[in-house]
């Protein structure tokens, strides 16, 4: 069940992407010296499907995996034309891992095991994080046109302020905060496409949980997460 911050971003993410259009035709009356230093996709919004790679031998994803992102850019030009330049911003992303890995507190330990998918229902780890993208940004646009390709790549760094474990069985839940959980996230991000949709990726480039971290059959994994789904840029 989504908690209720998760369930508001939902919400606002419909709302504006049923604005969007609208915005971006708004955006086209502009008159004198502002017609000819217009600015793009300074708003972000999007959802999309954590995969975890390197996971131990025996474990599986299910459930949805879901990341929900919002922020906003500052575009900024780099030629006259206006077409190419970069962005840097601050965002706020949700991000759920389900797997059959499941996590145990131990006193000051935290324990990972890998169970059969019939002994819980859910098995997953949460994170609650600050981002600051930096894209390198080119695109087709013009003052008029508003339908246009688009490719932004770069890198982005997350803080994550609330990173959690949670299990949930036939008798009742177990959730506690996960201190493994890398509290400083980072990564490469691409992102490309037309007019409304456009797809978005992103690949970790340290692991998700703090070096070390292994199952009870002395296994050591190193979870990093590669991410696919869709991003909606607004004026």
């Amino acid at each position: 069940m989504l908690y209720s911050v998760e369930r508001y971003l939902v919400i606002l993410l419909f709302i504006l992407f049923s604005t969007q259009i609208r915005a971006q035709s708004d955006s086209l009356k502009l008159e004198g010296e502002q017609f000819s230093k217009y600015l793009e996709d300074q708003f972000y919004i999007g959802f999309g499907y954590n995969l975890l790679l390197n996971k131990p031998s025996e474990a599986v994803q299910r459930n949805l995996s879901y990341n929900l992102q919002a922020g906003f850019i500052k575009d900024i030009p780099l030629n006259a034309r206006r077409n190419f330049g970069v962005g840097l911003g601050l965002g706020y992303a949700v991000n759920s891992y389900y797997s059959s890995i499941v996590a145990a507190e131990t006193g000051d330990d935290i324990t990972y095991e890998v169970r059969s998918t019939s002994e819980f229902n859910r098995s997953k780890f949460e994170t609650h994080s600050l981002e600051v993208p930096l894209e390198l940004r080119w695109r087709t646009s013009t003052a008029e046109e508003y339908r246009f390709w688009r490719i932004y790549a770069g890198a982005k760094l997350g803080y994550v302020f609330s990173g959690r474990s949670r299990t949930v069985t036939d008798n009742g839940n177990m959730v506690f905060s996960n201190t493994d959980i890398q509290k400083f996230q980072y990564g490469l991000i691409l992102s490309f496409g037309y007019n409304t949709w456009n797809v978005h990726a992103y690949y970790s480039l340290n692991p998700l949980l703090k070096e070390g971290a292994a199952i009870q059959t002395g296994e050591t994994f190193d979870l990093n997460v590669l991410r696919i789904g869709v991003i909606f840029y607004i004026l």
